[in-house]
């Protein structure tokens, strides 16, 4: 049973053309917690827009009189197993709502889905205290941590070395090898926290609806003739920050252990240089089972904001 909307407040369903408003809501929340919006309008845009996302059954908007005070958004990842929800308000009323609305659609899109059970995630910034305490309430608990890292380009960075018998080859211009990256990244995360396995055409959509992602951004690594790494950035921090952004970085297990992860980051390191970004940011899940912090910060990366992730896992029955 999800609480009640607290009195004198009205919901609606958004559209696309909400995008700003929301952005300067979970901007003033943002900015609030960690004092920036880490946030802009573009991303806001290509959540709304993204593939698969129903704004008549996957986001609420919370108002007081005809001020926004809420947003709540769900997200299903792959076969829906797990749904990523946002709840952005200052109100605990209204953000108590949200998250029982988000988390009852979770639920449901589960169900549709023909499974019995769903784990319910959601995000929240280390210095976050009251959405914490909202989760906590809730019966969510932290289940792993993700640290963003950064490295900044004060000058030229020199590109890397290719050992013998690897090929770095730049760009996925046709759907051979936009197949052949989807399987690798597949294949490398499959084991990895929170990670959904998508079918190419799914994955395929995702990218394409990005505004701050082109298929020019996708690097693979070959060894001996075949693809067993690849990694994939895009502009998500250039507006704000100045910064290219790696949403993905994997190898395949065989292939691991011969340097090609750290290869392909001095790669995009001195590609990001070249265009002039002030630095280069990922993120790293602390629980990874590979060992992919000490990887970052053998390469001159730093932690500048950690993020936990939160989960509460539901019958759907």
């Amino acid at each position: 049973m999800t609480a009640a909307l607290p009195a004198g407040h009205t919901v609606r369903r958004p559209t696309k053309d909400d995008a700003e408003a929301i952005y300067e809501l979970v901007a003033a929340c943002n900015t609030a917690a960690i004092g920036f919006a880490d946030f802009t309008l573009d991303d806001m845009t290509d959540e709304l827009t993204e593939p698969g996302f129903d704004l008549d059954q996957d986001a609420w908007l919370v108002y007081a009189g005809e001020t926004l005070a809420g947003y709540g958004a769900a997200y299903g990842k792959g076969d829906h197993r797990i749904v990523d929800v946002d709840v952005y308000s200052a109100d605990r009323g209204v953000a108590e709502w949200l998250l029982g609305e988000t988390t009852a659609r979770g639920q449901a899109l589960a169900r549709a889905n023909g499974l019995t059970e769903v784990s319910v995630d959601a995000n929240t910034y280390r210095s976050e205290t009251a959405k914490r305490e909202l989760l906590t309430d809730n019966g969510f608990t932290p289940t792993t941590t993700y640290q963003r890292m950064r490295i900044d380009h004060t000058g030229p960075v020199a590109a890397p070395d290719v050992p013998e018998g690897v090929v770095l080859r730049h760009g996925a211009p046709d759907q051979e090898t936009r197949r052949v990256a989807h399987a690798v990244f597949t294949e490398a995360f499959t084991g990895q926290y929170g990670f959904v396995p998508s079918s190419f055409d799914q994955w395929h959509a995702a990218h394409e609806s990005q505004s701050t992602f082109d298929w020019s951004q996708v690097t693979l690594v070959e060894l001996d003739g075949r693809a067993v790494g690849f990694l994939e950035s895009n502009s998500q921090f250039v507006e704000d920050e100045n910064c290219n952004y790696v949403p993905r970085l994997g190898v395949l297990e065989q292939a691991r252990g011969r340097g090609l992860a750290k290869l392909l980051l001095r790669d995009a390191f001195a590609a990001d240089a070249a265009a002039g970004r002030a630095g280069t940011i990922l993120h790293v899940d602390t629980n990874n089972p590979t060992p992919a912090l000490g990887l970052y910060l053998s390469v001159g990366m730093k932690s500048v904001l950690i993020i936990d992730v939160w989960r509460r896992t539901l019958p759907v029955t």
